[in-house]
């Protein structure tokens, strides 16, 4: 039997119309279900937790729309991004993919030039026009830019890019790598650090060659582990591993992953796991073997790091408003809100001692109770002056010390000083002073045809910069417009090559140079 939930759109994964779906509960599952008339019944796994589903509605919390979008609302979502007057969520991330030729051939990819047959390369000066977009949102412009591909390393003026980044006011750049010639290229890695580059979202899919074989054709290990060598020699000491998790691949290495991570701490900030996304026609045996949703996720940490983390420690992405809302309220000036779905992501803090040892930030401190300290205070801070601020201090000051648990508090780490200094100065520094404390362990699970839904891609928060002067969501630009956009600017893979045909001999040679190792 089969309880209905909610009722939403989604899209046939066949011929991408908009039809209804329902999320429903079956046997413990969220499932969504939507028929095409003329495709038939399509039916997937929404997430594997009923009650999990039903805790995180909780944290739902509607964004702030654009005072300036940049599309009219015409065929409706998700037809219309660019971004449309009926999207909730400034953009948060803005993704730039700045070319779509890459040094590896994965099977598991958005985009790869080979396979596509064309090649999708802005200009440098189409590049800032891009980010320009992005800067140029109201009430909030966005302050994260992250530069993707393809592979991004492929362009030697990467880091002129990372660059002009910062001037245009960027306060983070991020690239995601492969690493292959960040592995070969000690020079590259301390120029874009030079340059300006704050994080590495380094793509890392296990500890043993296995999944590397299975998702990437080799052994890429090797070429991690260098990468990462570069890094510390460089000073790039803010490095995201990014595991694509595909069950039987490497869903057995989750445990494994965070551990690594731990032991890399000097320079390894977070992990990101990402479930795998189906951008291709899939049947549906095939999709229930390999789909991983959320739940499954935060259970495989819990089963893999012998409880040390709990699959009750991760949070609901949107959870962290209350602090955003509150230094809002102090500051009297909008701030960046991560008002993404409530099913999107989720993520939990944690401290690491010497001996190694993991302790979550949810197992010394009462998070539901600081938050709803949060949201009660903002209430108060917003209706008042210097005197409502003065409370507002000495009520977090008198209340903490009962939301924390000292014993179970890691050692040296003066946990009360540092939600003061975060609430209080709600600036980039002092968030990344925490975070230089701990480990993120996240998991964002994108969005694919089978499991679309239009009210998670109203609210998304990740967004693409893309030629022709829109910013499009992440999942509804890898699932419906990426092709379309990169044929109407691309030019056809021949013409570039013969183009740029000594750029891309040179380019052979150092691809050559890696010596990969052959595929078992």
């Amino acid at each position: 039997m089969s309880e209905l939930i909610d009722k939403t759109k989604s899209i046939c994964p066949v011929c991408f119309k908009v039809i209804d779906a329902d999320i429903v509960e079956e046997k413990g599952k969220v499932l969504i279900k939507k028929t095409c008339a003329e495709h038939g019944n399509f039916q997937d796994t929404y997430w594997s937790d009923y009650n999990m589903y039903i805790n995180f509605k909780k944290y739902r919390q509607e964004g702030t729309k654009l005072d300036n979008p940049n599309t009219k609302v015409k065929k409706g979502c998700p037809y219309d991004c660019g971004l449309c007057e009926d999207h909730f969520t400034p953009t948060v991330l803005c993704n730039i993919d700045v070319t779509n030729r890459c040094n590896m051939k994965c099977p598991i990819c958005f985009a790869n030039a080979q396979t596509a047959g064309y090649v999708l390369e802005p200009t440098k000066e189409e590049l800032i026009e891009m980010m320009q977009l992005v800067r140029d949102e109201k009430p909030i412009p966005c302050m994260v830019v992250q530069f993707a591909g393809g592979e991004p390393t492929i362009r030697d003026d990467l880091p002129e890019i990372v660059q002009e980044a910062k001037k245009i006011g960027f306060t983070l750049a991020q690239i995601a790598t492969n690493g292959v010639r960040l592995a070969k290229d000690l020079e590259f890695c301390k120029e874009l650090r030079q340059k300006g580059l704050n994080t590495i979202y380094l793509q890392f899919d296990g500890v043993t060659e296995k999944p590397y074989i299975a998702a990437r054709g080799f052994n890429a290990l090797p070429i991690k582990l260098q990468a990462l060598e570069n890094f510390r020699k460089s000073n790039l000491t803010s490095v995201v591993l990014v595991p694509t998790l595909v069950k039987s691949v490497n869903d057995d290495q989750v445990g494994d992953i965070i551990r690594f991570g731990i032991n890399n701490i000097d320079i390894v900030r977070g992990i990101n796991f990402q479930p795998v996304s189906f951008a291709g026609r899939i049947n549906k045996e095939e999709l229930e073997k390999m789909r991983i949703t959320i739940p499954d996720f935060v259970k495989l940490v819990e089963e893999q790091t012998n409880g040390e983390v709990l699959a009750k420690d991760f949070y609901s992405a949107p959870s962290v408003n209350a602090f955003s809302n509150f230094i809002e309220a102090w500051r009297k000036t909008p701030q960046v809100k991560f008002t993404c779905h409530e099913h999107c992501g989720v993520g939990t803090y944690v401290f690491v001692d010497d001996q190694g040892k993991l302790t979550p930030i949810t197992h010394f401190i009462d998070v539901d109770g600081l938050f709803g300290l949060l949201n009660d205070l903002t209430d108060k801070v917003e209706g008042g002056g210097k005197i409502s601020k003065t409370f507002a201090i000495a009520k977090i000051t008198r209340e903490l010390p009962h939301l924390i648990d000292m014993k179970k508090k890691p050692k040296n780490l003066d946990i009360k000083k540092l939600l003061l200094s975060v609430l209080k100065e709600g600036n980039v520094d002092t968030l990344a002073d925490f975070s230089y404390h701990t480990m993120m362990i996240g998991c964002m699970h994108f969005q694919d045809p089978y499991n679309f839904d239009v009210e998670r891609v109203k609210r998304c928060a990740i967004h693409y910069a893309v030629p022709g002067g829109k910013v499009i969501p992440f999942c509804t630009y890898n699932s419906l417009h990426r092709e379309r956009i990169e044929k109407e600017y691309a030019i056809p893979l021949d013409v570039w090559e013969k183009q740029h045909k000594d750029k891309n001999l040179q380019a052979q040679r150092n691809l050559k140079s890696l010596s990969f190792p052959s595929k078992k």
